[in-house]
């Protein structure tokens, strides 16, 4: 059966389709047939009901352009068989204002994935707080002299806010470093801003893996990103270079504790981030790496996504845990 999808984005200009995994989820249900629509959280409104100002797409093969934009309308978001929220981080003011309108837009009978509640209860960050087992040394504060005899404990730090994306504002800490003032003051916005502290984990030299979670189930290959000379960090956006591997016996392990309790939250879609056999980050707004693995292993990651999600929505709403 063709469905309606309405897949909540950045601008349409901005998404880079060689790389983009909410491209590829396009493409995937654009090839079975399924309706596209996308908008930005600036075009939703509330009036009434939850709607949007919504843009029909026709998905191409091509590098560029990759969408022929077939006109826009105003729409219920109840309209839709499913709405997918996409939104890239920062997790600011409005990122929260359009998971409130979405959770209202549910209330009224829309399915939306992510869920709202679950986007708005799941920092990034802070979500691994739940699964120490699996979790180095942290501390989370906005206090610069906590931070700094965790510092002194531990040696080696890295520091990083709690709402950014890409390695974006991450600093390595070293039992030399001139500029640890600096560097703290200027993380916690003079010990204004909450942030995160972590032991180093050296592993890194062997990448910042990537393991999606599909309905709590693991793909089957996860993406190493491995940090650029001189870099501590793995980001693709800092530089790092992708490499495809299948899931170690404890990527399974992490990937197996937290896939039932995160699907049954409402994460349809969840990107682990794992240093050695350690957990980092729990990525639930828009996780990628789609293309990537696809390309390097032949495994149809978005094929994976748009079945699990052909079957959510066959099957009736059910309450979130």
């Amino acid at each position: 059966m063709a469905l309606s999808l309405l897949f909540i984005v950045d601008p349409l200009a901005r998404l880079k389709a060689y790389k983009d995994s909410s491209v590829a989820m396009m493409r995937e249900a654009a090839g079975r047939g399924h309706a596209i629509f996308a908008c930005t959280v600036d075009e939703m409104a509330f009036g009434g009901v939850v709607r949007a100002t919504v843009h029909r797409l026709r998905i191409t093969r091509q590098a560029d352009p990759w969408y022929e934009d077939l006109g826009a309308e105003v729409a219920p978001l109840t309209a839709f068989d499913a709405v997918l929220m996409r939104k890239d981080p920062p997790f600011d003011i409005e990122f929260l204002n359009a998971t409130l309108l979405l959770s209202r837009a549910e209330a009224e009978g829309a399915r939306v994935f992510n869920d709202p509640r679950a986007l708005r209860d799941h920092n990034e960050k802070l979500a691994i707080m739940e699964f120490p087992q699996f979790v180095v040394p942290t501390l989370v504060t906005r206090d610069i002299a906590l931070i700094k005899e965790f510092h002194l404990e531990h040696v080696d730090v890295v520091v990083k806010p709690l709402d950014g994306m890409g390695g974006a504002g991450v600093f390595r800490l070293t039992a030399t470093d001139s500029n640890l003032n600096s560097i703290l003051e200027t993380i916690t916005a003079q010990g204004t801003r909450t942030v995160m502290a972590q032991r180093y984990i050296p592993e890194i030299v062997d990448g910042d893996k990537r393991i999606l979670l599909i309905a709590g189930e693991a793909v089957p290959h996860c993406l190493a990103r491995i940090p650029a000379p001189g870099e501590s960090r793995g980001n693709l956006a800092a530089g790092g270079t992708g490499r495809a591997q299948p899931l170690s016996d404890n990527d399974k392990r992490i990937a197996a504790t937290l896939g039932p309790v995160l699907a049954a939250r409402g994460l349809l879609l969840v990107g682990l981030d794992v240093i050695g056999d350690n957990l980092t980050e729990v990525n639930v707004t828009s996780p990628t790496c789609f293309v990537e693995i696809t390309e390097q292993t032949g495994f149809n990651v978005a094929g994976m996504f748009i079945d699990a999600l052909e079957k959510e929505v066959a099957a009736p709403g059910r309450a979130r845990a």
